[in-house]
């Protein structure tokens, strides 16, 4: 049994942030009923890049945030197809929407009106700015909310302009924060029997994110300038250039200090007494960075994080997304696996990180086709025959 078995989502969300969290509790065992446009469904069915079969093409961009959902498409500018989500609503534990403020009001499907049809339900409104404050109307995306909530303004080399990190962080920790969210509040409903709404912003949880970076400026009264991979707080913790120009990030404490000074052969900082605590190599920054940037370039990426590996240094070298891929600890720990796609054949995908002891773990489920359950689950879950719903897919609301 999978810790999240019985518990069924509906999900009316779509693009990256709210979808990653739902797919992240479906591969734990919620029966996840993804809410889908007719026709055209979640947007990035449209997104490249595109993976192409025997069968036609799919989006990989959907394919990433989809998987081990039941896909139905219901028209919700139709009166009947708005009667189908509320009658699911009524059955439902949890259901997630990301539409603009206000949108789903004017439909009948916000918190009030499905709270009515079923107390115990957990409805979660994911939006760009929150459902108060003066942003609340306003529309984002990932990077909108990296630079507004200041991770861009700390990304970046030394004296240069901001830089996006190389994945969607907004969206992705916005819906690790979704998915802590309904967490909690199923929690909290096992103890009260009642449901509730929760609120979260990306921009509020990119703020949230700030921690250590706020830490500096409340403790200090500093905002960190952009070092690159160099850490404002402690020094050596940065990435170097090797003499094969690779590199290698290191990041020592004040146990690694010696054995590092011996691995990388600088007697003369071993040798300085100031420099055995990090209060001290931070204040005498330039000087130790510039003698272990001069020491790295002498030495090949693997022969400097065999030495400084063997001696107990955390070092690791900065591998490319196929390094990664293909890296043998990523082999062993069965982090990428395959599904079955009815167009693709067997297709790869990075699996589920979490392990358990006493529950299932999560399995790999392939994404569905747009629309493939409408009929199972009307059938299973609200009763309709073939009929009915073949009505209600002439009259437009499926």
């Amino acid at each position: 049994m999978k810790p999240l078995e019985g518990l069924v989502i509906l999900d009316l969300s779509r693009v990256l942030a709210c979808p990653f969290a739902t797919m992240l509790l479906a591969e734990m065992g919620a029966e996840v009923i993804k809410v889908e446009q007719p026709g055209s469904g979640d947007e990035t069915r449209s997104f490249e890049p595109f993976a192409e079969g025997e069968g036609g093409s799919v989006s990989g961009y959907y394919m990433a945030c989809n998987r081990t959902k039941r896909s139905i498409t219901v028209n919700m500018r139709h009166e009947e197809g708005r009667k189908i989500l509320r009658d699911l609503a009524a059955q439902a534990d949890v259901l997630v929407e990301n539409f603009p403020v206000g949108t789903l009001a004017r439909r009948g499907l916000d918190w009030p009106s499905l709270e009515a049809v079923n107390p115990r339900l957990i409805y979660l409104s994911c939006t760009g700015f929150g459902q108060s404050g003066p942003y609340a109307k306003r529309k984002g995306y990932d990077t909108v909310f990296q630079a507004m909530g200041g991770m861009m303004g700390l990304t970046g080399e030394r004296g240069g302009g901001p830089v996006k990190p190389g994945l969607p962080v907004a969206d992705l920790s916005s819906g690790l924060w979704v998915a802590i969210a309904i967490l909690s509040a199923l929690q909290g409903r096992s103890r009260t029997g009642k449901g509730g709404h929760v609120d979260v912003s990306m921009f509020d949880a990119q703020v949230a994110l700030l921690t250590i970076a706020a830490a500096r400026h409340f403790a200090l009264g500093e905002v960190p300038p952009r070092l690159g991979t160099e850490h404002p707080g402690r020094v050596p913790s940065a990435s170097f250039r090797c003499s094969d120009d690779r590199y290698l990030h290191i990041t020592a404490s004040d146990q690694h200090w010696a054995p590092l000074c011996a691995a990388l052969d600088l007697p003369d900082l071993a040798a300085d007494a100031t420099l055995s605590t990090n209060a001290g190599r931070v204040a005498q920054r330039e000087r130790v960075m510039a003698a272990m940037s001069a020491a790295m370039e002498t030495l090949p990426r693997g022969d400097a994080f065999a030495r400084l590996d063997g001696v107990g240094v955390p070092a690791g070298p900065v591998l490319a997304l196929d390094e990664v891929l293909t890296d043998e600890h990523v082999q062993a720990r069965g982090l990428v696996e395959s599904f079955e796609h009815p167009v693709l054949g067997s297709f790869p995908a990075l699996r589920n990180p979490l392990r358990f002891e006493g529950w299932d773990n999560p399995e790999l489920s392939r994404p569905p086709l747009l629309g493939e359950h409408t009929e199972a689950v009307l059938m299973q879950r609200l009763g309709l025959d073939a009929a009915r719903i073949a009505a209600l897919k002439e009259a437009g609301a499926l």
